[in-house]
């Protein structure tokens, strides 16, 4: 041995060489050792784990019935986290009354509980799991937490508050995430403040328009969004006030709003909305029209075909197609437009509907016109084609790309 270390010496520089080359092979060796290690640790509790998950599936009625008693698994971790993935992943098919029978369960088995202890008391990753899983429980107790994870300092425990909300899908989550938004303005990205909202908020979309009337700037943009996705016909009364407003989401839910109103002003008020220049709200006015059914909004729905954008011309050659009314007067209407994107508009929503053949016999049968006209109303039904002696240069409108 002592031979070995003189020689050695003897390299000078070559033996830092040395001593680091046995030094990476013993890195390297621990490296590969570790690894093993872990894939082996790995691969038997994944074993484990899943013939335990299959013992629980196979036992898992007597295990939510409690004739298993609770405390079998409650006090073992491991087994605890099994049924209580179970029981969320249950969640997702659940009808109302399996929902029912499930949360029953996460109460008396003190699951619910746990999880609002740890939404409240842990930190990090066990604190963003938790608050995601108590959202899915769909429990009211659960909120009061999940409410206080929206007040956290990092941005991935907000998120994870807001996703469990908006899980919830409950009216008095809407509540608590309306008052933090009114409080701090906006914490998180717009995208998933949306969409818990949406969820939230389409029980009772009356609960956004306190919080639109008083906010301010870009949290007004995101609500205004919000409520025009939840809109419903009950609150047209109070959305007539956002008719006219200059922020866009907000005349676009007063439109759709007013798709069932019994109003007398609804078909005027619409029509307003129909000529409005951002194209999304001229949508809305125009799916609200048809809605209607109401003979007074046909030459609005005649000006919608001539709309520069393609989405409107559709909606309202489907409007005009299910009005439920003689097809061939307003065929005569359209073709008179001149407008060819129109026409064809219309002839889409006539095949769609599967209404071509009937509005062949209805214009057979009609005594409106005379022979001439029918038979020129009858060529431009089959070839889809504006008579040209009719066509007049300028009175095609040129559509403007579809906004996404």
């Amino acid at each position: 041995m002592e031979s070995i270390f003189k020689d050695l010496l003897r390299l000078g520089p070559a033996a830092l060489v040395l001593k680091a080359i046995l030094a990476a092979f013993f890195a390297i060796g621990l490296l590969l050792a570790f690894i093993l290690v872990r894939r082996t640790y790995r691969r038997w509790y994944f074993a484990r784990r899943d013939a335990r998950v299959y013992e629980v599936r196979q036992n898992w009625d007597a295990i939510i019935s409690g004739k298993i008693p609770y405390d079998t698994w409650r006090r073992n971790s491991f087994e605890r986290r099994i049924v209580e993935t179970v029981a969320m992943d249950a969640f997702e098919a659940a009808g109302p009354e399996e929902s029912a029978r499930l949360l029953k369960f996460l109460r008396n088995s003190g699951l619910i509980e746990k999880l609002i202890f740890e939404a409240r008391h842990h930190t990090g990753w066990r604190r963003m799991r938790s608050l995601v899983a108590l959202g899915r429980t769909r429990a009211l107790e659960g909120i009061p937490a999940l409410a206080e994870g929206l007040r956290a300092r990092k941005l991935e425990t907000r998120l994870a508050a807001l996703r469990g909300l908006g899980r919830s899908a409950c009216p008095k989550a809407a509540e608590e995430i309306l008052d933090w938004v009114s409080e701090k303005g906006l914490k998180v990205p717009e995208l998933p403040l949306q969409g818990a909202l949406v969820q939230c908020c389409a029980e009772r979309p009356q609960l956004l328009l306190p919080h639109i009337q008083r906010a301010k700037g870009h949290v007004r943009e995101v609500l205004g969004r919000v409520l025009g996705e939840v809109a419903t016909p009950s609150l047209a009364a109070d959305l007539l006030q956002f008719a006219g407003d200059d922020l866009d989401e907000l005349r676009a839910a007063a439109a759709r709003a007013m798709s069932q109103s019994q109003s007398a002003l609804a078909p005027y008020v619409l029509d307003d909305l129909a000529r409005d220049p951002v194209w999304f709200v001229r949508l809305r006015a125009i799916v609200s029209l048809g809605k209607l059914s109401d003979h007074r909004v046909i030459p609005s729905l005649l000006r919608g075909l001539k709309d520069s954008n393609r989405l409107v011309r559709l909606r309202a050659a489907e409007a005009l197609v299910g009005l439920g009314t003689e097809m061939a007067p307003i065929f005569e209407q359209v073709v008179a437009t001149h407008d060819r994107y129109g026409l064809h508009a219309y002839l889409t929503a006539l095949e769609n509907s599967n209404l071509k053949s009937k509005l062949e016999v209805e214009l057979q049968a009609t005594t409106r016109v005379d022979e001439e006209a029918k038979k020129t109303l009858q060529a431009v039904l089959q070839t889809g084609t504006l008579p040209a002696q009719k066509k007049r240069t300028g009175e095609e409108s040129i559509p403007e790309t579809a906004a996404p």
